[in-house]
Order: C-alpha cells, then structure tokens, then sequence
C-alpha cells in the first residue's frame, strides 16, 4: 500500500505541478496575446479536453496520497516526526498544496471552464465577439494569468518541500 500510495502522490504531483508550471509561463500567457483568437484554444482546452477537471483530480490524489503517507511516517500523526525538521518541511509542502488544490476548486477551475464555455459560445455565433463577451474574456484571462501564477508558485514551493524533506534534519 505504501508503494502504491508514493506512486500515486509522485505521478499526480509531477503532473499537477508540472502542468500549473507550464499553464503560468507558457500557455495562459499565449492565450493572451493571442486575444479574441484564443478563445478557441481555450475551449480546445478546458472545454473539450476537459483539462481543469484533469488538474484538479491530479491535485486531489496528490494531496489525499500525501496524507497517506504523512499519517504513515507520523505513526498516525502521533510520534514526534510531526515535530521534527523533515516531519516540519513536509508539513508545511503539504500546506501551500492544500492552499494550491483549494484554489483550483474554488476559482481556477469555475474560471477555466467558463472560459471554455465563453470561447464555445463566440464560436457558435460565427462573429466577432460582442464588447461584453471580449470583456468578460479578457477578464476571465487575467484572472487565470494571476491564479496561475499563484498556483505555480505554491506547487514550486510544494516540490522544493517535498524533495528535501527527507534530507532536512
């Protein structure tokens, strides 16, 4: 079960990580600057390929798999690991993903998908977006610009704790 549950933590988390690292730096930023043209791309995206629901099941089995294994290494959260460097580095990793995961829930994946929705309906209207859904785009864009930054942040402070805290002492 203990494999089973590193295998699951380890895979989710390098791609949920992986996946807020390169939503930040590469694709919300090319979106963007591709404008009224990114709509499509987005709803390729979250709409179609279902991506934000991908990311949050990702980072739910990350976060649900390390609980397993930190109850595991605390002996049921009640030895002194909890107390220790190591016990401490993975306890605070544990915390900036749980903040990361309850962002995806509450504002990036509503936002992504109505994004994807929004991109769905220009598409349909065979137009240029009107002013508003231009505006409610680029709205929804910077919101996801920022909250992916975010994200990627806390998931790259997650990884340096997690990758250290064995080694911490």
């Amino acid at each position: 079960m203990l494999i089973l549950l590193r295998l699951i933590h380890i895979l989710f988390g390098v791609f949920w990580a992986g996946t807020a690292m390169f939503n930040a730096i590469f694709l919300i930023p090319a979106v963007r600057a591709l404008g009224p043209a990114g709509g499509p791309v987005m709803q390729e995206i979250a709409g179609k390929r279902k991506l934000p629901v991908y990311f949050l099941v990702a980072g739910l089995l990350t976060v649900l798999s390390g609980f397993g294994l930190y109850w595991h290494d605390s002996q049921g959260f009640t030895n002194g690991f909890m107390r220790s460097a190591g016990g401490m580095t993975f306890g605070i990793g544990a915390v900036l993903a749980l903040i990361a995961v309850l962002l995806g829930i509450f504002v990036v994946t509503p936002a992504a998908m109505r994004t994807g929705k929004l991109g769905a309906e220009i598409a349909a209207g065979g137009k240029p977006p009107t002013p508003e859904q231009a505006a409610e785009m680029q709205g929804l864009q910077v919101k996801l610009g920022k909250m992916a930054m975010v994200a990627a942040g806390l998931l790259t402070l997650t990884t340096i704790a997690m990758a250290v805290g064995r080694y911490v002492s």
